[in-house]
C-alpha cells in the first residue's frame, strides 16, 4: 500500500508539473493589478484588444480611470466588467470623483455620488478612489477640513453599498504645510478609518520626501491599497526599493496592489509587461 501511495504522489506531482508547463509555468498567478491609465492611449485606439493583451501578460485585476456619466470607457458597467472577466481580469476598483461642491450644491454632489456608486456596484468594484484634490484644497486648512468632512460623507455612502472609498496621493500632499500641519497627515488624521482608506502611491510619497514605513507605523491599517510605481517601468530607475513596503503590508493594512506606469521607455503595453514581470519575479511579492 505504501508503494502505491508513493507512486500515486509521484504521478500527481508529474501531472501538476505538466499542467504548469502547458500553462506557460503560471500554475498560480500572483494577484497583480493594473491601473488602466497606464495604457490610456492604447485603450482609446483598441479597447478590447488592449484588455486582451493585459490578460495575456498575466494581470488579474484592474483599476479603471475613465468612469463618466454612468459608463466605463463608454461601456455599460456590466458589459465592461464582462469584457475584463472574459480576459481573466476582475474589475476591482476605479479612480474617479468630483471635487468639493460649492455652497448650495451639496445635494447635487451627493446625487452624483449616488449614481457613481451604483454604477461601480454594478461593475463589481470593491473600491472607488479619488485620484487627486482640487487646486483650492491646498490654499487653506479650512478648505482641507471641509474636504475631510466631504470624504467622510462619501465613504459612508460607499460603505452602504459594500464599497470602500479612498484617496490617492501625489507628491504635493507631503510638501504642502498649512498652519503647521502637513497636508497628508491632516487628511489621514481627520478622516474616519471606517469610512476612508488610502491608496498610497509609493513613488510619489518618496518624491515628496517621506518614508512610507514611517506612515505605516504612525497610521497602521490605513493603507489598504498600494500604487506600485517607478519613474518609468518598475525597477528600471534603481531608485525604488519596494521590498520593505511589501514586507510591511500587514502593518500598512494593504489588501491589493496596483501597477501604474505614467512614463515610458517602451510602447506602453511593453512597459506594463516589463513591470508585471518585475513584480512576478520579485520573491517578496507573494502569490
Amino acid at each position: 500500500m505504501r508503494k502505491i501511495s508513493i507512486l500515486t504522489m509521484a504521478l500527481c506531482i508529474m501531472l501538476g508539473a505538466a499542467t504548469d508547463l502547458m500553462a506557460g509555468g503560471k500554475s498560480k498567478k500572483k494577484d497583480i493589478g493594473i491601473q488602466l491609465y497606464s495604457v490610456r492611449d492604447d485603450l482609446n485606439k483598441d479597447l478590447e484588444g488592449t484588455i486582451a493583451k493585459l490578460g495575456q501578460i498575466g494581470y488579474t485585476h484592474a483599476e479603471a480611470a475613465n468612469y463618466n456619466n454612468g459608463k466605463f470607457y463608454g461601456m455599460d458597467p456590466v458589459a465592461f466588467k464582462e469584457l475584463l472577466a472574459k480576459n481573466g481580469i476582475k474589475l476591482k476598483g476605479s479612480h474617479t470623483g468630483i471635487d468639493l461642491p460649492k455652497d448650495g450644491e451639496w445635494d447635487k454632489a451627493m446625487a452624483w455620488w449616488d449614481e457613481c456608486i451604483a454604477a461601480h456596484k454594478a461593475a463589481g468594484c470593491e473600491w472607488i478612489v479619488k485620484p487627486s484634490m482640487g487646486g483650492d484644497s491646498y490654499r487653506s486648512l479650512e478648505t482641507l477640513k471641509k474636504y475631510c468632512d466631504y470624504y467622510n460623507a462619501i465613504g459612508e455612502k460607499c460603505n452602504k453599498a459594500g464599497i470602500r472609498f479612498g484617496y490617492h496621493n501625489h507628491a504635493n500632499e507631503f510638501t504642502t504645510v498649512l498652519d503647521g500641519h502637513t497636508f497628508y497627515d491632516y487628511l489621514v488624521e481627520n478622516t474616519d478609518p471606517k469610512k476612508v482608506m488610502f491608496e498610497l502611491d509609493l513613488y510619489w510619497i518618496v518624491v515628496g520626501g517621506k518614508d512610507p514605513l514611517d506612515y505605516f507605523n504612525r497610521y497602521p491599517k490605513r493603507f489598504e491599497l498600494y500604487h506600485v510605481k517607478d519613474e518609468k517601468e518598475l525597477g528600471a530607475s534603481g531608485k525604488m526599493n519596494f521590498e520593505p513596503y511589501f514586507n510591511a503590508a500587514k502593518k500598512a493594512g494593504m489588501k491589493n496592489y496596483v501597477v501604474e506606469v505614467e512614463r515610458y521607455d517602451y510602447p506602453p503595453i511593453e512597459s506594463v509587461k516589463r513591470s508585471w514581470e518585475f513584480l512576478n519575479n520579485a520573491p517578496y511579492v507573494k502569490k
